[in-house]
């Protein structure tokens, strides 16, 4: 199953996009701390005025504000961009998993691999932090919309145009095409995933699938296959080889998760789970903060709550739809997702929807029998690709390959002789 297949955690994840990045800036980046930015624009017809555009090191700061569910590779796919742009990072992990941010980078400094002050640790209180931001520095933070609504009205991030950059809470979604049929490989895939998402990390994750939808006259099939197979996840302490489903980061989270699935009762109905009662293998179910995996659903689509409140826990909900136009609306209803699942073996299905759905999202997936195999799933921020989302997700983006290390730098427009500009920005 793509469950199975996918052991991609934390620390997993944070080693990866290290080196997606360091083989990327060895092979892509020249040797200077001036990067190209396009070609050589004619200024003037005697072929001796040009301009360019280039991309520069600030001398600045980078300040990273991390959320407490991916403290290594939350941290590293920030800190590895900056580092390639030759800024020092600033890291303020989340409390709550601050000890593990803490001990990777205690590693880290321990390898002697890094230059001094390229790196450094804030396990406390910000403090004074954002009143000490100026125009060359730049703020990266993930976590909610409204923390994140905070920070980029702050008089001083405000005030000196502090490069500003979110990651926020998001409804993501997954979709099962009109296409599909109970026994196709599609219909599998769509259910796998829709697991995977739920179980890893405890659904933890701001890429999680919160939004399942299903045609109508597949919402009991959907819904039977999906809580058959959750009734088989052994919840409980992950050094047991057989657990799938470990507890949630603090007993507060777990508050969190119960309060929001009782939002979403108000227009739903449980198919699978109970967020007051689960039995788990080798743990105490209270003092580890452990939770049923749960499915809720709604009798249509454009169910308010659905869209608005977000359970950051192992929960999802399915969300019958009659058409198109009814199910591109209320995707919309979300305000802005990090990724979207398409599953189809229609390519038309999926080239209609990536039109209407792409405004919305930062990244699309369309998954069907014929790229599952090689799939790096729904909820996997590839380095290569961008991370982030329109709207309530943020407005910004990370990863991207060096896209997300021209976010560092500064892009300036260069006028001269195009000799001179050929020279500012050498090829390798």
């Amino acid at each position: 199953s793509l469950h199975d297949a996918l052991p991609i955690l934390d620390v997993d994840g944070g080693i990866a996009t290290l080196a997606v990045y360091a083989s990327k800036g060895a092979r892509e980046l020249p040797d200077s701390t001036v990067l190209p930015d396009g070609g050589i624009e004619p200024l003037g017809r005697g072929g001796t005025f040009a301009g360019r555009h280039i991309l520069t090191s600030r001398p600045g700061a980078a300040v990273q504000i991390n959320a407490f569910n991916f403290p290594v590779w939350g941290m590293l796919e920030k800190f590895a961009p900056a580092f390639l742009a030759g800024m020092p990072s600033v890291v303020k992990p989340a409390s709550q998993t601050s000890y593990l941010a803490e001990l990777a980078v205690r590693k880290i400094i321990d390898s002697g691999l890094l230059p001094g002050g390229a790196l450094t640790l804030l396990c406390a209180p910000p403090g004074g932090l954002l009143d000490q931001l100026g125009p060359q520095d730049t703020l990266s933070f993930t976590g909610s919309a409204e923390t994140a609504l905070e920070l980029r009205t702050h008089p001083v991030v405000a005030g000196a145009a502090v490069t500003f950059n979110a990651e926020a809470d998001s409804l993501n979604l997954s979709i099962l095409g009109p296409d599909v049929s109970p026994g196709d490989p599609e219909f599998e895939l769509y259910v796998g995933q829709l697991i995977t998402e739920m179980t890893v990390k405890a659904g933890q994750k701001c890429t999680a699938i919160r939004r399942a939808f299903v045609p109508a006259e597949l919402a009991d099939p959907v819904a039977d296959a999906v809580a058959g197979r959750l009734a088989s996840v052994v919840i409980g302490n992950p050094a047991d080889l057989d657990v799938q489903l470990g507890a949630l980061a603090s007993l507060a989270q777990r508050d969190e998760v119960r309060q929001a699935v009782s939002q979403l009762s108000a227009a739903t109905r449980p198919v699978y789970g109970d967020a007051d009662k689960v039995t788990v293998t080798g743990a105490d179910a209270e003092r580890g903060a452990f939770l049923s995996p749960i499915l809720l659903r709604a009798d249509r689509a454009l169910a308010r709550p659905v869209h608005q409140v977000e359970a950051f826990g192992p929960v999802s909900t399915l969300l019958p739809y009659t058409g198109t136009d009814e199910l591109t609306e209320a995707a919309a209803a979300g305000q802005g997702s990090l990724v979207g699942s398409i599953v189809t073996a229609d390519p038309a299905v999926a080239a209609g929807l990536i039109g209407r759905l792409a405004p919305w999202h930062g990244r699309l997936l369309v998954l069907n029998s014929s790229d599952a195999a090689e799939s790096t799933g729904h909820g996997v921020a590839m380095p290569q690709l961008m991370h982030g989302g329109p709207g309530r997700a943020g407005g910004g983006a990370e990863l991207g390959g060096l896209r997300a290390v021209r976010h560092y730098m500064q892009r300036t427009a260069v006028q001269g002789h195009p000799d001179l500009l050929a020279g500012l920005a050498p090829k390798g």
